[in-house]
């Protein structure tokens, strides 16, 4: 992207993507939230984002660094990428308390989601049961390059697995993704993917501790950008049947910021909505 996508503005007011996500979550119920982030941009994040939000929620703060390991690992000489989205929600553990939501900052995802995921929420008293929004492919992928999203089988309601898909490219209304950047499989814009907005219950944090250790010790000694990420822990943990995952829909339209060229695209989507 170029920069940093959650403090970078979308509309002529200057609100970040950020502020419309917290909105729609404070509208449908949400009253507390936890922003992962670097040591490196707090400053700037508090005083951009964090002191206007504590008007609203009761805010914590929770940093993903690369030396966050469970006991007997270091980090991997020339290692500079944050370690991914599963280490990011396994960092929350003793801070986050009660049933959760997970969400990127740089997606907007709509109030219809928000709502359908705090009706989950509120009414799950089962540890192992979680929640997801599943989004349709073609909604999710940008003219400007490839996209990475997890794409789901699903069967009654229930997610049965999810296949990271790492370089998804758009081809009309459907797309097609590589592995190696030469073989090219089709994928149905109907295809249902992840965009990282799930529900759990702190019962997730014993099992993404235990995850992101195998995960570390499967590394190879050269592997310094591998990322342990959200998606693909729920999914091995689906295979071991260790969990169980409702798929939500929402009508709302999904849009984000992969790439610097997606800003104007989202600026023109957040203008129709005012």
């Amino acid at each position: 992207f170029g920069g940093l996508k959650q403090m970078t503005p979308v509309d002529g007011e200057g609100h970040f993507i950020i502020d419309f996500s917290l909105y729609d979550a404070y509208q449908a119920g949400f009253r507390r939230v936890a922003f992962i982030i670097k040591h490196e941009i707090e400053k700037t994040f508090r005083e951009t984002i964090g002191a206007r939000m504590e008007k609203f929620f009761h805010v914590a703060y929770v940093y993903q660094e690369l030396d966050c390991l469970p006991e007997g690992f270091s980090v991997p000489t020339g290692r500079k990428k944050p370690w991914g989205t599963a280490h990011a929600v396994a960092c929350c553990r003793g801070v986050v308390d009660g049933n959760f939501a997970v969400i990127n900052s740089d997606d907007f995802y709509g109030r219809g989601a928000y709502e359908e995921i705090y009706r989950f929420l509120t009414e799950n008293e089962t540890p192992h049961h979680y929640a997801m929004l599943g989004y349709q492919l073609r909604n999710t992928v940008t003219e400007f390059g490839s996209v990475a999203r997890g794409v789901c089988h699903v069967q009654d309601g229930m997610l049965l697995d999810i296949t990271e898909r790492t370089k998804i490219f758009k081809r009309g209304q459907d797309a097609a993704y590589t592995e190696d950047g030469e073989t090219f499989v089709p994928l149905s814009g109907d295809s249902l993917v992840s965009m990282n907005f799930w529900g759990f219950t702190p019962w997730i944090f014993g099992k993404l501790e235990e995850y992101f250790a195998t995960f570390l010790k499967g590394l190879a000694p050269d592997a310094i950008k591998a990322e342990c990420l959200l998606p693909v822990m729920v999914g091995d943990q689906l295979k071991r049947g260790a969990l169980e995952v409702s798929v939500l829909h929402s009508a709302d339209k999904w849009f984000g910021m992969t790439y610097h060229e997606d800003r104007q695209v989202v600026a023109e989507e957040l203008r129709k909505l005012h």
